[in-house]
């Protein structure tokens, strides 16, 4: 029996041990259930704050936090995840009803205001359209490069543009889907005028995806897609479907007739890896890429041509990536022959190299397919999108008012606008060439044909009917040829002189692809005949009016030969840099100007004309007349008289111990001396041509007779020799007495520097009809290098 006092003292001491182990746990669960809940909000804070950053390189900070498996679509969809709430909306935003935005458009007239460029900025964090605008401007205005730059006083507004319509019936509108285009309203400061590099880019356009279409009652046509982390074949495959059965002849080679590969030119089986002569009628791929400065252990040469025509003879490993994924890419495609020119021509065998160049028309006009490598600056960068992991997705998506939105990336001539293939001569031709094209750019993969444009970022597929319109038909990378002959070959130049060369001497070699298919499709004869140094003979007339850029210093460039001799002056080809065609009126402006007229030319004034050939032989040119009929009778009595008839053969000559240099154009024409003074006005500071005044030294003061555009640098002496090319008219100028147009009585002229009998064209220009008959000009025969 246990005694009462020692009874109770064990009976007190449990139920206070008891209470401190039932205190205890209570503070471990409350300690425990604090720290969950504030695990909980730090990973809730930290989720908000990593679908709002968004880096200005067009990914989410998030990326680093992606699984070695995890996808950028992963990435992508990530941004979609925010709830249709009010409170991810600023003020401003929140108050725009997107819905009736996307159902009905606004008027570019009628554009929403929505404020301050800085404040738009600052409210990416918390507003989600903001967000779509923030994303834009910081990725393409590059912003992270100019941090200390002050964007005060700069406002945005939004608009909406129809996206044009794919099926019948073409006027109704349930069937046509907007786009928003976010604009700048107010640059009080004129900041993007002072600050060139922050250029704008792509313009900011903003597109609904296909997914909330049935929102609308609108099929899915013109809407966004969801770009993938590779390049879908199916898609592919389908656009070359559609081209194929939709287009027929327009989308036919450039010359509309049939024609078939030479039988030296050689092909890769993609198949058998194996360097072989393209099978007669075979359907093949071809490759426009960059080489860029990797060196040339990849290509074919006499060592290995042996080797490589057998069957595995090339290997991948030894290939860089552009070229591996250019086979990968035909073999998805289910091709088995593609054409790639560091494979297919002998690289070391000067002869083989020139036979080969001289059938580029036919080798990329007659391919099934252009693949156009326009994300690479080198061989060994990867085609973005054929293989995983080898592009990074820019797909920017944020839901608004429950709708899906995105940042458009650049459209087709954007997105090669910005790539370095579009810097290079050789690609030129490439592309506008081949009959369809597919451009591998870093965003995403266009298709383009001559009818029509796709893209992954569009549901674009359609069958061709001739009402139907897209907004992506606006933006084709290149159309060659046009209508007519010499506007085919005048933009071809233009656009062909602004890209660069590694070897300037290719500067003919680059573009015979070129000048040959012209030639077979304006039917002008022997491409060898009809052109030479780049100069289009039959249209001589013409062809001579090229203008140098202005921004563009005068240096001449070397024969191919490496020798001494230089290209003969009246070619653009002599000249580095930009070559431009411009109509009269650019002699009538005070300042240089880019304008879109084209020369025109109302009757030739030198017939015939020479050229001495590389044997040294002068021939004659089959150059087209222009006639001119006189519709002044008062004015006809003082008409210009040009000197023709057929050149005795001992006009031909200048000097019997002298033979003249291949090149050399001979004609009769009249010659003048005119004084040169620089027009007044200031041309901007980066020009290195202008305008001068032509003055007649018949009077004192010196009376204006014509324009001229000359060099800067050196400056031109104080007067010129000009020589008469052709007649020619400009109806913006008048008469101050009578009043009446000066149709027909401008004359073209050359100003020309002369040595020893021969001249050189220094610039071109126009002289009044009148002033020039009055300077009591000298007929000459001229020797023109």
């Amino acid at each position: 029996m246990i005694p009462p006092g020692l009874q109770a003292q064990p009976t007190n001491e449990v139920p206070g041990t008891l209470r401190q182990v039932s205190n205890h746990a209570l503070v471990e669960i409350v300690r425990r259930a604090a720290l969950v809940v504030w695990v909980f909000w730090l990973s809730v804070i930290r989720t908000c704050k990593l679908k709002t950053n968004i880096a200005s390189n067009g990914t989410s900070e998030s990326a680093p936090l992606l699984n070695p498996d995890q996808t950028p679509t992963d990435l992508q969809r990530d941004h979609t995840l925010t709830s249709d709430s009010s409170t991810l909306l600023c003020s401003v935003c929140a108050n725009l009803d997107f819905h009736q935005i996307f159902l009905d458009g606004i008027p570019l007239k009628e554009e929403i205001p929505l404020g301050l460029l800085s404040s738009i900025l600052e409210k990416s964090y918390q507003c989600s359209f903001c967000r779509l605008i923030s994303f834009h401007v910081r990725r393409t205005w590059r912003l992270d490069k100019f941090p200390h730059i002050d964007l005060s006083g700069i406002e945005f507004g939004v608009y909406s543009k129809n996206c044009g319509c794919l099926r019948e019936p073409f006027y109704q509108p349930k069937f046509r889907c907007h786009r928003l285009h976010v604009v700048r309203t107010k640059d009080p400061g004129g900041l993007w005028k002072r600050h060139l590099a922050l250029g704008e880019g792509s313009p900011l356009i903003i597109h609904l995806l296909q997914e909330d279409a049935f929102k609308f009652g609108r099929p899915v046509d013109l809407h966004g897609r969801r770009v993938k982390n590779t390049v879908d074949i199916g898609l592919v495959q389908k656009w070359i479907s559609l081209c194929q059965e939709n287009h027929g002849d327009k989308c036919g080679n450039v010359w509309k007739v049939d024609r078939k590969l030479p039988g030296f030119v050689r092909v890769v089986d993609v198949v058998s890896m194996a360097v072989v002569p393209a099978p007669s009628g075979c359907r093949y791929f071809t490759l426009s890429y960059v080489w860029g400065s990797i060196g040339a252990d990849y290509w074919t040469t006499k060592d290995n041509i042996a080797e490589r025509s057998t069957p595995s003879g090339l290997t991948m490993s030894n290939l860089p990536e552009t070229i591996t994924d250019s086979i990968r890419f035909v073999r998805q495609l289910g091709g088995r022959y593609l054409w790639i020119d560091a494979l297919c021509i002998i690289q070391d065998d000067s002869l083989d190299k020139s036979t080969q160049l001289r059938a580029m028309d036919l080798v990329y006009g007659l391919s099934h397919l252009t693949i156009v490598a326009a994300g690479s600056t080198t061989a060994r960068d990867p085609l973005p999108g054929c293989r995983p992991r080898t592009r990074s997705l820019q797909q920017h998506i944020e839901v608004v008012q429950g709708l899906h939105l995105y940042v458009a990336p650049p459209r087709l001539r954007e997105a090669l606008a910005q790539s370095t293939w579009n810097t290079r001569c050789w690609t030129y031709q490439e592309s506008a060439l081949s009959c369809r094209r597919i451009y591998f750019t870093g965003p995403q993969v266009y298709f383009e044909c001559k009818c029509d444009i796709f893209c992954e970022d569009i549901v674009a597929e359609s069958k061709y009917h001739p009402l139907s319109h897209s907004f992506l038909q606006s933006s084709f990378g290149e159309s060659f040829p046009y209508l007519h002959s010499f506007p085919s070959y005048m933009g071809a130049v233009d656009r062909y002189t602004r890209r660069n060369l590694t070897v300037e001497s290719d500067i003919v070699d680059a573009f015979t692809g070129v000048t040959n298919a012209l030639a077979m499709a304006f039917e002008l004869g022997d491409p060898a005949r009809a052109f030479q140094y780049g100069m289009m003979l039959p249209d001589l007339h013409l062809a001579l009016l090229w203008q140098h850029d202005p921004q563009i210093p005068r240096a001449r460039r070397l024969l191919p030969d490496g020798g001494t001799s230089l290209w003969p002056s009246w070619a653009w080809a002599a000249w580095r840099g930009g070559v431009i065609y411009r109509g009269a009126d650019v002699y009538l402006r005070t300042l240089m100007g880019n304008l879109s007229s084209e020369p025109s030319v109302e009757e030739t004034l030198i017939d015939p004309w020479y050229i001495v050939d590389h044997n040294g032989d002068t021939v004659q040119l089959d150059v087209h007349q222009v006639s001119w009929v006189f519709l002044r009778a008062k004015e006809e009595k003082r008409a210009y008289s040009a000197p023709r008839g057929i050149l005795d053969p001992t006009e031909l000559t200048l000097d019997i111990h002298r033979p003249l240099e291949p090149g050399t154009l001979v004609f009769r024409t009249e010659c003048s001396h005119f004084g040169v003074a620089r027009r007044d006005g200031q041309d901007p500071s980066a020009y290195v041509h202008g305008l001068f005044n032509i003055l007649s030294t018949a009077s004192f003061p010196p009376i204006w007779v014509g324009t001229a555009v000359l060099p800067l640098e050196p400056a031109p002496p104080s007067s010129l020799d000009f020589i008469v090319l052709s007649r020619t008219s400009s109806r913006s100028v008048y008469d101050e007495e009578s009043l009446m147009g000066y149709d027909g009585c401008l004359l073209h002229v050359m100003a020309v520097s002369q040595d020893e009998g021969l001249m050189e064209r220094v610039g071109l220009g126009v002289i009044h009809e009148a002033a020039w008959i009055a300077s009591r000009p000298e007929k000459k025969v001229v020797f023109l290098r």
